[in-house]
């Protein structure tokens, strides 16, 4: 009888302790997959930036080349600053009758 029991026992202890492991293997192959996971969105993020960089750049070579080319019937358009609006830059300033507080 007692036979008996140490064998259950001995069954039970391997049963937990196949369960143990194989919890520890699910979350490390989690873990594993999580990694895979964030490389891949790492490379698409870098992808995306080169992209954008080489997009920023073609955009400064059209601007440069539409700059050339209108400069030469144009001579203000090469500076944008005289075909701004003058009063575009001034700040507003209060009057003396409001109740303007500088903070």
């Amino acid at each position: 009888m007692q036979a008996v029991k140490d064998k259950l026992q001995d069954m039970n202890a391997m049963r937990k302790a196949r369960a143990e492991a194989k919890a520890q293997e699910k979350a490390e192959k989690e873990i594993a997959q999580a990694r895979v996971d964030i490389a891949h969105e790492v490379r698409l993020a870098k992808e995306a930036e080169a992209q954008m960089d080489l997009h920023v750049t073609k955009a400064g070579e059209r601007a440069e080349k539409e700059i050339e080319k209108h400069s030469s019937t144009n001579p203000n358009a090469a500076n944008p600053d005289v075909n701004a609006n003058p009063n575009a830059n001034a700040t507003a300033m209060p009057s003396k009758d409001s109740t303007y507080t500088a903070m």
